[in-house]
């Protein structure tokens, strides 16, 4: 989709996100001399990251351009329902991870010999030793397929937005922004990937805000708004979903300006709580969980909390709203569920001029990289420092491992490519077939492996398993049945990986007496 901008808009808006490009490679560069000091520093930044840095680059880099184009997409596309839900359950995951995961996680991560990725962490959580490391092994190639699959979504939005704003090829633009994420993030590793998150969220709430508020006054205020939507059935109801009217090409029929809607689709208890249930997929968040494991202070973790729900609660009530709005002020022009996450830039292109709407829009390209980056990253640390250092080659140097690393930043980047080819994707459905894949298979382990000292390695092994492949199987055969079994496919995943958990774990012998001591000690660890 282009916007058809002439040649005057399309240089301005060129020059603005070009000097925004510019401040982010900058960064990577600056850092790239603390990055190469080791691993630990590539992979975790030493431990340094302060209580803002750590609380704002944790919600950029969770978010992605999904914040952006997918969750107003789906808000302008079907109305509030399934877009607030979402975000609800989103926001109460949010807070309870920082609640109770953070701190834990921060202490054990130090106990169990310093682990300084996740798979690491499972790993030396339960004392795996010999040059056989099942868990280590499975963790790390979760990673790799999960992130590889939110990499090419983040690649998508990179691609969609630069289609739209200058009509040149799709496929070009998305490569242009891999190479640009590939670049900082190869130069500066996980220092640089958090301070440029940390600047990326700042740009991302202002741009939402920004444009939550022009939109609103644009389209004649609260009152207005209600009422050029109110008469789209379901569209502004929580209990019930608007259903557009498709013609054979799946596109919403638009009679005289006015979109057609059918009768609305309920929108019952059961279909809440699977939507809710995306913010269980937190505890499995990688990107998330190692900022806890990074944060220079325990005692700097509440402060962080704080920061993290604010943000996150302002970002997504925003989002929510500008589709919304969007469908008030402009409701035949996307037609799509595809097209509808472009709303946040038409709303853009339309209310400003060219050089501050470039600005505004750098706010996607910040949600977009701010998640690539961490994503190649660990996905890069997943097979230099558990599978190759782990399994492989146990006596390997950081110069080894850190080149490694490289090679894999490059080969991930290149599977995002191919996973984003497609133009027509919808990032919404792509980032959250990824977020169930991580919450269900590391979520429900996470848990079990910080509160609750009886979780054994047969049953964390059996945890990470099924979690992880009944997300594949409920997506791809039981999810298609429809009906009751038409919902989320992270709530059954998570559920059984659970049950597998407490089960497996009471039919096998309690861990030895040196996992346990670990367990002790990480709940009283004076670790400042």
């Amino acid at each position: 989709m282009s916007l058809a901008l002439n040649a005057g808009d399309q240089i301005w808006l060129l020059i603005a996100m070009a000097i925004y490009l510019a401040a982010i490679a900058v960064i990577g560069v600056v850092f790239a001399g603390v990055a190469n000091k080791s691993s630990e520093h590539f992979f975790l930044g030493g431990r340094g990251l302060g209580p803002w840095v750590a609380a704002m680059s944790a919600e950029a880099s969770d978010m992605s351009g999904w914040l952006l184009m997918g969750l107003p997409g789906v808000a302008y596309f079907t109305g509030l329902a399934d877009a607030a839900w979402t975000a609800i359950g989103l926001a109460i995951g949010t807070y309870v991870n920082w609640l109770i995961v953070s701190k834990r996680l921060r202490r054990y991560s130090v106990v169990a010999d310093n682990a300084i990725t996740i798979p690491e962490f499972f790993s030396k959580r339960y004392r795996e030793s010999g040059s056989f490391k099942p868990i280590l092994l499975i963790a790390s190639i979760i990673i790799i397929v999960f992130f590889s699959v939110y990499v090419g979504s983040c690649f998508v939005t990179c691609g969609k937005l630069f289609n739209a704003l200058f009509g040149i090829n799709y496929q070009f633009w998305m490569l242009i922004g891999a190479l640009f994420v590939l670049f900082y993030t190869f130069m500066g590793g996980f220092l640089a990937e958090s301070v440029t998150d940390f600047l990326q969220s700042i740009v991302m709430i202002v741009a939402l805000v920004v444009v939550l508020a022009v939109g609103l006054a644009a389209a004649g205020g609260p009152a207005q708004v209600a009422e050029n939507i109110r008469n789209f059935p379901g569209f502004t109801s929580l209990f019930a979903m608007a259903n557009p009217v498709k013609d054979a090409a799946d596109a919403q029929i638009v009679s005289g300006g006015v979109p057609q809607f059918g009768s609305a689709v309920d929108y019952g208890f059961l279909t809440i709580i699977s939507t809710a249930a995306w913010g269980l997929g937190y505890f499995g968040m990688p990107q998330v969980l190692l900022r806890f494991m990074a944060i220079r202070k325990v005692s700097e973790l509440k402060r962080s909390r704080r920061i993290a729900i604010i943000w996150c609660v302002i970002a997504m009530t925003a989002a929510v709203l500008i589709g919304l709005i969007g469908r008030a002020y402009m409701p035949g022009e996307l037609t799509t569920a595809s097209a509808s996450e472009n709303i946040f830039i038409m709303l853009c292109v339309g209310l400003f001029p060219s050089f501050i709407a470039g600005i505004v829009m750098s706010g996607i390209l910040a949600a977009a990289m701010s998640s690539s980056d961490s994503y190649l990253l660990i996905a890069a640390s997943a097979v230099a420092r558990d599978i190759y250092k782990g399994i492989i080659k146990r006596d390997a140097d950081d110069k080894r491992i850190m080149l490694i690393s490289r090679v894999v930043l490059v080969l991930i980047a290149v599977i995002g490519v191919v996973i984003a080819w497609d133009e027509n994707s919808v990032i919404f459905n792509v980032v959250s077939f990824a977020w169930a894949g991580f919450g269900a298979a590391f979520g429900p382990i996470m848990l079990f492996s910080l509160f609750w000292k009886r979780t054994t390695t047969p049953a964390a092994i059996a945890g990470i398993l099924s979690g992880g492949a009944m997300v594949f199987i409920w997506n791809l055969l039981i999810k298609p049945l429809g009906g009751v079994f038409g919902i989320y496919e992270l709530l059954p995943a998570f559920a059984l990986s659970a049950v597998v958990i407490v089960a497996v774990s009471l039919l096998t012998p309690e861990p030895s007496k040196e996992i346990q001591a670990d367990f002790d000690m990480a709940l009283t660890a004076q670790i400042e």
